[in-house]
């Protein structure tokens, strides 16, 4: 049976402010994320259940935690920085942790199960 799991409130909602910055802001200006982080977004923002897969995927992005903070240069116009704009398209870092705790909650019940 496949494994989904409901993305935390926080996540949502920093998918969520990405994307007002871009429906405020428009395409033009905020530039960061590619499509497959603007869909990311776009199910996170509305909380529907998303699949193991997906949820691996967005454990993966842990690799970009470097963006997980505003370059100062943005400071006061975050959505103008790139980086940021797509880690909060993952759901920033609430959104990324939540992921990996249920990857390393799916692993130890994978690793269980094959005993």
């Amino acid at each position: 049976m496949p494994r989904k799991a409901r993305p935390p409130q926080s996540a949502r909602n920093n998918a969520k402010k990405a994307r007002a910055w871009r429906d405020k802001y428009g395409r033009n200006v905020v530039k960061g994320g590619t499509l497959v982080g603007w869909k990311r977004a776009s199910q996170l923002a509305s909380g529907q259940m998303l699949s193991e897969e997906t949820i691996r995927r967005m454990a993966n992005f842990g690799r970009h935690k470097k963006n997980a903070a505003v370059d100062p240069k943005y400071k006061g116009e975050p959505w103008r920085d790139r980086g940021y704009v797509a880690w909060l398209l993952w759901g920033g870092s609430s959104g990324i942790s939540w992921a990996k705790r249920m990857v390393d909650k799916w692993n130890r019940e994978d690793k269980r199960k094959s005993r």
